[in-house]
């Protein structure tokens, strides 16, 4: 726009729609959390507090555990009060890290049925792909197939239409035959990494042989 007194200034917004807050949902909350959440910290005591002050501190908490964070998650833990601490939204994130760390998957996936805050089931649905993703891999090494119930109780769904639409999407190197689910297709797939013990003999005669000749 040119202005009559000045040269040509730019438009705040420029005409179009504006893009979506869903369509940048990871660069977002880091954006808004950390500013927000060092302001409490830094006025803590000289400002009112504010209604949103827990929840923001949470979700920045959970933030962190998401992103695997974890050293940066126990620093934000350390600029806390004690009365910080007591408060739904961090011992929620707090709970959340302790079990993540100690391996106990199914109360993470639980844990998103007891969210303090509307705002925390966003993150909770990515922990929880990560999570299964997880146990899926940990799953596919360690068993050659499971039945359709076990799969279920293991990968925490609560239909078999949930876990094919899972595996239609995450895995479909896997096969599910006969009432159970078969993970030998994806085992197959993966190239050997194990050294054949002919070629391994081999080795171990040259480097002999080499040494006879050093002495």
């Amino acid at each position: 726009m040119t202005s009559a007194n000045g040269p040509a200034t730019q438009d705040p917004d420029p005409p179009g729609p504006r893009p979506d807050c869903d369509q940048r949902p990871a660069r977002r909350p880091t954006r808004d959390c950390d500013p927000f959440s060092c302001g409490y910290v830094k006025f803590s005591g000289l400002i009112p507090p504010s209604s949103q002050e827990y929840p923001i501190l949470g979700l920045n908490l959970l933030r962190l555990l998401v992103q695997n964070r974890i050293a940066e998650f126990h620093t934000e833990l350390e600029l806390l009060s004690t009365t910080a601490l007591e408060n739904p939204c961090i011992k929620h994130a707090v709970e959340l890290e302790q079990s993540f760390m100690e391996g106990a998957y199914n109360r993470v996936l639980s844990a998103r049925q007891t969210v303090p805050h509307e705002t925390y089931v966003y993150f909770m649905d990515l922990l929880a792909k990560t999570v299964r993703d997880e146990i899926a891999g940990c799953s596919e090494k360690v068993y050659d197939f499971l039945t359709i119930a076990d799969a279920k109780k293991i990968l925490m769904f609560s239909s078999d239409q949930e876990l094919s639409d899972y595996i239609a999407e995450e895995h479909p190197e896997w096969e599910i035959k006969n009432g159970c689910l078969f993970f030998q297709r994806a085992k197959e797939s993966q190239p050997c990494k194990e050294i054949p013990s002919l070629q391994l003999i081999n080795q171990t005669l040259s480097y002999a042989r080499e040494l006879e000749r050093i002495v």
